[in-house]
């Protein structure tokens, strides 16, 4: 005995209901719970579908569904620092390796500047404000799209929780660092300098590729790790 389309939407219910919300995880369920209870049912042909899917679901344990969910995130963790790694290098081959480079060089010799502390909080606050703004803007298309109950994956969702942490973080801390040490830029040697100038031009390139280029990137990555990613957003 086989599924129909309509038992195949319930069990894409019955997920959700036991809070799986990202479309790829579900998928891989009713899969498995699909194909389960097939073979249940040629073992005890005459239990209703409610039964041969609460049974097959038992076999998950007392923590239901969220063994595999944490599989999933750990696996595609995984496969968002591979994605963003990838985004970093390219930072360090031509031709990009000159906006790096000038980048580095800009910072070194702002840092030369008296008070250029100053600068450093008065372009962070700006910074803040500016991404402050891009952050609620992704947030209520994410929240349109939770409303709409479209479909949502994995992938989409870490892009956009990584971003926004990585954001605070990165920001907190250099808010902190530049503030609380009340370190004069300007009077340190320039080995120190360079190394500051350095640790802020890779801070600003993760920035960069996490905050804007990934999430600009999110449909051809989504496209690329989910086969059916494509074929969902035309249906």
């Amino acid at each position: 005995m086989k599924l129909t389309n309509a038992q195949i939407d319930q069990l894409y219910k019955f997920t959700r209901k036991h809070y799986v919300y990202f479309y790829d995880v579900q998928t891989e369920l009713v899969d498995h719970l699909a194909n389960d209870i097939e073979n249940i049912w040629k073992e005890y042909p005459n239990l209703s579908f409610e039964e041969a899917r609460d049974k097959s679901f038992k076999k998950f344990g007392i923590f239901g569904f969220m063994d595999v969910i944490e599989a999933k995130q750990k696996q595609m963790n995984k496969r968002y620092r591979k994605i963003m790694w990838r985004f970093f290098k390219e930072w360090f081959t031509v031709p990009k390796i000159v906006t790096t480079i000038t980048v580095f060089l800009s910072l070194f010799f702002v840092l030369k500047i008296p008070y250029s502390e100053f600068v450093l909080l008065g372009a962070l606050f700006i910074l803040v404000v500016f991404d402050l703004i891009k952050q609620t803007i992704a947030r209520k298309k994410q929240k349109k799209k939770e409303v709409k109950k479209e479909k949502i994956f994995l992938l989409e969702s870490m892009i956009g929780e990584t971003r926004q942490g990585f954001s605070a973080i990165t920001f907190v801390n250099i808010f902190n660092f530049v503030n609380l040490t009340r370190v004069s830029f300007s009077s340190l040697e320039n080995y120190w300098l360079l190394l500051i100038s350095f640790s802020a031009t890779i801070i600003l390139i993760l920035f960069y590729v996490t905050a804007y280029l990934m999430p600009q990137k999110s449909e051809e990555l989504l496209i690329e790790t989910y086969p059916e990613y494509k074929l969902s957003q035309n249906l």
